[in-house]
């Protein structure tokens, strides 16, 4: 059977998925979202009343859970991301993953291929549980129409570009508790004020450009769309995109340049 991938990149994906699969406490962290988008749709189903088509999220209350189980994924796809590079780091192993893996080239692209294909896992596996309780839990309470498969699409997208941030990252820190810090403190507490001081001074445009801001349009399929910091979904998915290719070649780049 001929292999949709290159046959001498096989190895180093293989490799990096057993460092994923091998670590129990990953194993845990892959489940996690999966069991929290589960819990909460079903609460967020069960609570809530009709879909107003002028409501927020525009999917509908019933559909809360599911961003909450998507919120999760992208956090466990950029800690993944951080995990495989910066953990070697942090474990002095990147030396010896070199001495065996010569082409850092290639070293690189199995790490972000790897991360995002399990991100990607992780994250249908939420966006599927999430819709079997809003079809057992809520039925009447949101439409299974194109705005809501578009939602479940962009989290797919979202969570691989979330995985190859966290992995450029940790390329680029070379630890894992700074780039941790790195990554949540901006998503949860700086980049959420830049938004309030952007927009106080009528700089929303600039807000919107932010990766986190870009992530938030980009799974709401529209929901915030009079928010100045918020872009409209396709072009906030494109700049994640560039967000991403940017991080993920400056990781590739340091990884491929500095000594170790």
């Amino acid at each position: 059977m001929t292999s949709v991938l290159p046959a001498d990149l096989l190895p180093g994906i293989e490799s990096e998925a057993r460092k994923v699969v091998a670590v129990r406490p990953a194993r845990l962290l892959l489940g996690a979202p999966v069991v929290l988008a589960l819990v909460a749709t079903l609460i967020t189903a069960l609570m809530s009343g009709p879909a107003d088509p002028k409501g927020q999220p525009a999917t509908g209350a019933a559909t809360i859970g599911l961003y909450l189980g998507m919120i999760a994924v992208f956090v466990v796809a950029a800690l993944l991301g951080v995990a495989a590079t910066g953990g070697e780091y942090r474990r002095k192993t990147m030396a010896l993953t070199v001495l065996f893996a010569p082409d850092r080239d290639r070293l690189a692209t199995a790490k972000y291929a790897t991360t995002a294909a399990f991100a990607v896992a992780v994250a249908l596996a939420a966006e599927l549980v999430s819709l079997l309780m809003l079809l057992a839990a809520g039925r009447g309470k949101f439409e299974l129409g194109w705005q809501l498969i578009e939602v479940l699409g962009a989290g797919l997208l979202v969570a691989l570009c979330w995985a190859v941030i966290g992995a450029g990252i940790g390329l680029l820190l070379r630890t894992v508790s700074g780039a941790v810090w790195l990554v949540l403190g901006w998503a949860f507490v700086l980049e959420p004020l830049i938004w309030v001081v952007a927009k106080a001074f009528g700089a929303g445009g600039f807000a919107a450009i932010l990766p986190v801001s870009t992530t938030v349009a980009g799974v709401s399929a529209g929901s915030f769309q009079e928010a100045e910091v918020f872009a409209p979904t396709p072009a906030a998915l494109v700049v994640l995109l560039l967000w991403t290719g940017a991080i993920g070649a400056a990781g590739w780049w340091d990884l491929r340049t500095r000594d170790l």
